[in-house]
């Protein structure tokens, strides 16, 4: 089996793992006229909020996780 192949095997539950420990998003919203910026561990659970985007990627970073964007 090729490593092509052994992706396209992976069910859903695999790719919910896929850097669930090592990944964070970071999603920009608003609430009150104010920017926040949600911060969700790789299953999708809300970790944090945060006033700013700079603060909230050195958070992740310092929790030992990659911080990504989403949009």
């Amino acid at each position: 089996m090729n490593e092509l192949t052994a992706v396209r095997e992976l069910s859903p539950q695999d790719f919910l793992l896929l850097g669930v420990n090592d990944l964070a998003y970071v999603k920009k919203t608003s609430e009150e006229g104010k920017e926040l910026y949600l911060v969700f561990s790789a299953d999708g659970t809300q970790i944090a909020t945060m006033s700013d985007h700079d603060i909230a990627f050195a958070a992740v970073r310092q929790n030992g996780m990659e911080p990504l964007s989403v949009h």
